[in-house]
């Protein structure tokens, strides 16, 4: 398919992200001075900002409340450039994260709120049948119940489909549903061990656990490794690709930026180690702003980030 044909489709959880930062060493247990803010979020959201703010065309399948909340999700996020025709509207609330993040920007705990996502099921899957089969990459987030996955495995069959975990429990829901029409997973450490009910903490645990995915059909499992980098395993072997160095503000977003930017370069016919390369950059560049998407982030400035990486 010619690269100005290709799509990515993105199915999963929009939500507002509530942030609240302190403003010291946090204290657990009492009140700590901090600032907080609201911003729109989301993993399947944020995944799809990012992808069209790198220039590609890229369609939102996600469900959020008939309220101010919803309104103001769908207008931000069309106006970064993704298509919200198949985001649909529900009486329940529309979804919340509230991350609570240490001085230095690390987070210390996350409640998420994501009722709304569970009408997404599989009618609303039907209603975009078409667009789900003519894609070039479908990215399925941890968000989806173990139905409606199921149903959009089914429907974006054989394209590549990449599988982001989202937390511990909603990969330990989805750990059965894992077969050969995955393209590509990425969990953390703790995250690919509730896929595949293994330890992965050491190098030689995840190696072992990623196998495991391979043993099911899975072609790509990315493991990330946070400040270190991240691992990238194949059925040729694991690649290890280490972190952009950069100052950081915030982590929010950074993995969904990741994502994003991997989606970017397997769309324009990276490698996929060339792709995990890019995801790498444009987590350093989210990490090093305030923002869960980066309003300026695009193809130049992601290129640039990878020019001026260290040797």
């Amino acid at each position: 398919m010619p690269l100005e044909h290709q799509v990515a489709v993105v199915i999963g959880g929009s939500n507002i992200d509530f942030k609240a930062r302190s403003a010291v060493k946090a204290t657990p247990q009492t009140s700590n001075p901090g600032h907080s803010s609201m911003t729109p979020g989301g993993v399947g959201r944020n995944v799809a900002e990012n992808i069209a703010r790198l220039g590609d065309r890229v369609h939102l399948i996600s469900v959020v409340g008939e309220d101010s909340m919803g309104d103001d999700l769908i207008r931000h996020t069309e106006a970064a450039g993704v298509s919200v025709d198949q985001v649909a509207r529900t009486s329940q609330s529309t979804g919340t994260y509230t991350a609570v993040l240490d001085v230095d920007g690390e987070l210390i705990v996350a409640i998420s709120d994501m009722a709304a996502v569970a009408e997404l099921d599989t009618a609303r899957l039907d209603t975009a049948r078409d667009l789900i089969a003519s894609a070039s990459v479908v990215v399925l987030d941890g968000n989806l119940s173990l139905g409606t996955f199921n149903h959009a495995v089914e429907l974006a069959s054989p394209t590549r489909i990449v599988f982001e975990p989202v937390s511990v429990p909603k990969a330990a829901g989805l750990r059965n549903a894992i077969d050969d029409r995955i393209f590509a997973i990425t969990p953390n450490r703790d995250e690919l061990a509730a896929l595949t009910a293994m330890p992965a903490q050491t190098d030689h645990e995840i190696a072992t656990a990623a196998n495991a995915l391979h043993d099911r059909g899975v072609r790509l499992v990315w493991v990330g490794l946070g400040e270190r980098g991240s691992m990238l395993s194949s059925s040729t072997g694991i690649v290890e690709i280490p972190a952009f160095p950069t100052d950081v503000v915030e982590v929010t977003g950074a993995g969904d930026s990741m994502l994003g930017a991997f989606c970017h370069g397997l769309l324009a016919g990276a490698s996929p180690t060339e792709a995990a390369r890019l995801g790498h950059a444009a987590a350093a560049l989210t990490i090093a702003s305030q923002h869960t998407v980066r309003p300026d982030l695009s193809p130049a400035l992601l290129r640039a980030t990878l020019d001026n990486r260290p040797t």
